[in-house]
Protein backbone atom coordinates (compact mmCIF):
# COMPACT_ATOMS: atom_id res chain seq x y z
CA UNK A 1 0.00 0.00 0.00
CA UNK A 2 1.54 3.36 -1.09
CA UNK A 3 2.28 5.72 1.90
CA UNK A 4 3.05 8.90 0.26
CA UNK A 5 0.45 11.03 -1.18
CA UNK A 6 0.14 11.90 -5.38
CA UNK A 7 2.20 14.96 -5.13
CA UNK A 8 4.89 13.66 -3.23
CA UNK A 9 4.76 10.65 -5.31
CA UNK A 10 4.56 13.21 -8.59
CA UNK A 11 7.87 15.09 -7.36
CA UNK A 12 9.42 12.14 -6.79
CA UNK A 13 8.79 10.08 -9.81
CA UNK A 14 9.77 13.85 -11.98
CA UNK A 15 13.01 14.38 -9.71
CA UNK A 16 14.09 10.46 -10.57
CA UNK A 17 13.33 10.86 -14.00
CA UNK A 18 15.26 14.04 -14.05
CA UNK A 19 18.51 12.69 -12.44
CA UNK A 20 18.91 10.29 -15.47
CA UNK A 21 18.62 13.22 -18.00
CA UNK A 22 15.01 12.16 -19.51
CA UNK A 23 14.56 14.99 -22.33
CA UNK A 24 11.03 16.70 -22.36
CA UNK A 25 9.30 15.88 -19.06
CA UNK A 26 6.35 16.46 -18.79
CA UNK A 27 3.47 15.91 -16.37
CA UNK A 28 -0.33 16.03 -16.84
CA UNK A 29 -3.43 16.56 -14.57
CA UNK A 30 -5.75 13.73 -14.94
CA UNK A 31 -7.83 14.34 -12.76
CA UNK A 32 -10.72 15.65 -14.46
CA UNK A 33 -10.03 13.88 -17.82
CA UNK A 34 -9.74 10.48 -16.59
CA UNK A 35 -10.23 7.79 -14.31
CA UNK A 36 -7.22 5.87 -15.01
CA UNK A 37 -4.52 7.80 -12.48
CA UNK A 38 -4.20 11.27 -10.94
CA UNK A 39 -1.16 12.03 -12.99
CA UNK A 40 0.82 10.62 -15.80
CA UNK A 41 4.55 11.64 -16.49
CA UNK A 42 6.00 11.08 -20.26
CA UNK A 43 9.39 11.69 -20.34
CA UNK A 44 11.87 10.21 -23.41
CA UNK A 45 15.43 9.18 -23.57
CA UNK A 46 17.96 8.97 -26.33
CA UNK A 47 18.80 4.92 -26.25
CA UNK A 48 17.15 1.48 -24.69
CA UNK A 49 19.61 1.67 -21.89
CA UNK A 50 18.80 4.96 -21.30
CA UNK A 51 15.10 4.54 -20.69
CA UNK A 52 15.61 1.29 -18.77
CA UNK A 53 18.02 3.31 -16.32
CA UNK A 54 15.09 5.91 -16.07
CA UNK A 55 12.83 3.04 -15.43
CA UNK A 56 15.28 1.69 -12.96
CA UNK A 57 15.89 5.08 -10.96
CA UNK A 58 12.28 5.89 -10.91
CA UNK A 59 11.11 2.31 -9.40
CA UNK A 60 14.58 2.75 -6.75
CA UNK A 61 13.65 6.08 -5.89
CA UNK A 62 9.84 5.89 -5.45
CA UNK A 63 10.45 2.73 -3.30
CA UNK A 64 12.64 4.83 -1.20
CA UNK A 65 10.02 7.24 -0.18
CA UNK A 66 7.22 5.02 0.56
CA UNK A 67 5.75 4.52 -2.84
CA UNK A 68 4.65 1.18 -4.81
CA UNK A 69 5.55 -0.07 -8.13
CA UNK A 70 2.55 -1.80 -8.86
CA UNK A 71 3.43 -3.14 -12.81
CA UNK A 72 6.05 -2.30 -15.19
CA UNK A 73 5.12 -2.64 -18.66
CA UNK A 74 7.67 -2.95 -21.82
CA UNK A 75 10.76 -3.09 -20.04
CA UNK A 76 12.87 -5.37 -21.85
CA UNK A 77 11.84 -3.90 -25.56
CA UNK A 78 12.99 -0.13 -24.06
CA UNK A 79 10.55 1.30 -26.49
CA UNK A 80 8.12 2.46 -23.93
CA UNK A 81 7.79 1.30 -20.42
CA UNK A 82 4.66 2.64 -18.23
CA UNK A 83 5.36 2.51 -14.67
CA UNK A 84 2.11 2.02 -12.68
CA UNK A 85 2.37 3.49 -9.10
CA UNK A 86 -1.14 3.72 -8.46
CA UNK A 87 -2.24 7.50 -8.44
CA UNK A 88 0.75 8.36 -11.21
CA UNK A 89 1.49 6.34 -14.33
CA UNK A 90 5.21 7.14 -15.75
CA UNK A 91 5.45 6.50 -19.32
CA UNK A 92 9.15 6.60 -20.67
CA UNK A 93 9.86 6.11 -24.42
CA UNK A 94 12.46 6.23 -27.06
CA UNK A 95 12.29 9.17 -28.92
CA UNK A 96 10.87 7.74 -31.97
CA UNK A 97 8.40 5.86 -30.15
CA UNK A 98 7.16 9.14 -28.12
CA UNK A 99 6.85 11.15 -31.44
CA UNK A 100 4.52 7.99 -32.68
CA UNK A 101 2.62 7.75 -30.04
CA UNK A 102 2.21 11.18 -29.16
CA UNK A 103 0.52 10.99 -25.93
CA UNK A 104 0.60 14.74 -24.71
CA UNK A 105 -1.22 14.82 -27.80
CA UNK A 106 -3.80 12.67 -26.90
CA UNK A 107 -4.30 14.07 -23.88
CA UNK A 108 -4.62 17.25 -24.89
CA UNK A 109 -7.75 18.09 -22.38
CA UNK A 110 -5.47 17.35 -19.63
CA UNK A 111 -3.55 20.32 -17.83
CA UNK A 112 0.05 20.54 -17.98
CA UNK A 113 1.78 20.56 -14.59
CA UNK A 114 4.79 23.19 -13.71
CA UNK A 115 7.24 20.82 -13.10
CA UNK A 116 10.12 24.29 -12.62
CA UNK A 117 10.60 23.14 -8.77
CA UNK A 118 11.11 20.20 -9.49
CA UNK A 119 13.64 19.95 -11.68
CA UNK A 120 17.40 20.68 -11.37
CA UNK A 121 18.50 23.96 -12.47
CA UNK A 122 21.37 23.20 -14.99
CA UNK A 123 24.19 25.03 -14.99
CA UNK A 124 26.74 25.67 -17.75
Amino acid sequence: MTTINSKDLLQTAVTAIDNKHGDRIIALDMQKVSLLADYFVITSAGSSRQVQAIVREVKEEVQKAGGEVLNIEGYDRAEWVSLDLGDIIVHVFDEESRDFYHLDRLWFDAENVDLTSYLAEEVY
